[in-house]
């Protein structure tokens, strides 16, 4: 019988071929490309979480593990509500969209999802719920179906999404804090990379 022996000299660096470094969020245009195909697509159960992952802005952790409960009353889905965060241990609030609650009441009666389902259960027996690894082949398939590079953006990508448009049109960084959950705002600093973002603008802006 033959093993695999490990050689160091031919080990590959995780990080090849992969881009390093915050993933970008989408652009408003490329959220509507997204949400218009799965529309197309009759695809529910993604369109109500591409919809509530930009609208929450949770941790994938946190978004994954929702229950019809923590979303809905009955048939109808709350306007706001609030989730403790698996990270911090700290509560965040956050809106639900008319187009998202709509996407949700629809999966949820397509479904025949009860108040203590998961929200987004899995396939698979060993997983209650969609894994974060489940999640990032999903976000993989949406942004590829619109021409995009796959390896460049992630679960944060949709995290970051609406945190960075509160931003660009407010620089509001203490609501941006609270609506990511963050318990420092240097924390919110560095996640949205505004510091660096807002000086390469002024510096686009100034003509020696």
């Amino acid at each position: 019988m033959q093993y695999l022996t490990y050689n160091p000299q031919k080990r590959i660096p995780w990080n090849k071929g992969k881009l390093i470094g915050h993933k970008p969020p989408l652009k408003l245009k490329e959220i509507w490309a997204i949400r218009i195909r799965l529309q197309l697509a009759n695809r529910l159960c993604d369109l109500a979480l591409f919809n509530l992952a930009i609208d929450s802005k949770l941790r994938s952790c946190d978004l994954l593990k929702l229950r019809v409960g923590d979303v809905a009353h009955g048939t109808q889905v709350a306007k706001r509500t609030m989730v403790m965060q698996q990270k911090t241990q700290q509560p965040v609030q956050f809106e639900i969209m008319e187009q998202s609650r709509d996407a949700i009441a629809e999966w949820i009666a397509y479904a025949n999802l009860k108040n203590n389902d998961y929200l987004f259960k899995s396939r698979f027996k060993n997983s209650p719920h969609i894994s974060t690894r489940q999640y990032a082949r999903i976000i993989e398939f949406w942004v590829s179906a619109i021409g995009l590079d796959p390896a460049a953006y992630g679960t944060h990508s949709l995290r970051r999404t609406k945190a960075s448009l509160i931003y660009r049109r407010t620089k509001n960084l203490r609501a941006v804090q609270l609506l990511l959950g963050h318990t420092k705002l240097e924390s919110t600093v560095r996640y949205l990379g505004v510091e660096v973002d807002d000086a390469l603008e002024m510096a686009e802006q100034t003509e020696v």
